[in-house]
């Protein structure tokens, strides 16, 4: 389906500079392409912004994510939460330093260890992640409010097949042992 003149967007005005360098491209692949990495780059600008409102860097964001989500009593080592945010430890160490002077953080001594610490998630910590996912969410549902219900359901389903099929071919073939 042909987009009108007012529904064209700057891909459109892409694809018809491209066409003419690669007539053999196909274009829609090219234009699903370039839309999902257009929309996921204005995602991660926004979400940017978001966390700068609160004073965090996407790697702070995470920490607090991974404790957050790990449920009562909002606890981890900082080997284990480095290994989730594939950092090395002395990334880790630099990131819950400055957690730890905001105040989003504490660090304990590990019961099990007496060398070890553990990480907790204060209660301000929770209150600013909470805060985050939320104005976050406010500002994608802006986003997708273009869109009607259905139109919202259909783009899932859509990129779900997508996903499902990128993740089948990064797992590779599987062994019959």
């Amino acid at each position: 389906m042909t987009p009108t003149a007012a529904e064209r967007d700057h891909v459109d005005r892409f694809l018809d500079e491209i066409h003419l360098v690669f007539p053999d491209l196909d274009l829609e692949v090219e234009g699903i392409v370039d839309r999902i990495a257009g929309i996921a780059r204005r995602l991660h600008r926004t979400m940017d912004e978001t966390l700068a409102e609160f004073g965090l860097d996407n790697a702070e964001h995470k920490a607090l994510s991974v404790l957050a989500q790990s449920g009562a009593p909002f606890r981890s080592t900082p080997g284990r939460l480095a290994k989730r945010m594939e950092l090395s430890s002395g990334a880790m160490t630099n990131r819950l330093d400055r957690l730890e002077q905001a105040g989003l953080i504490r660090r304990l001594p590990d019961a099990t260890d007496r060398r070890g610490v553990v990480v907790e998630l204060t209660e301000h910590g929770h209150d600013v992640y909470r805060s985050t996912v939320g104005v976050q969410a406010k500002k994608e549902q802006l986003f997708a409010s273009a869109l009607t219900a259905r139109q919202r359901t259909e783009l899932n389903a859509l990129l779900r097949r997508l996903m499902r099929e990128f993740e089948r071919r990064e797992q590779g073939p599987a062994d019959d042992c």
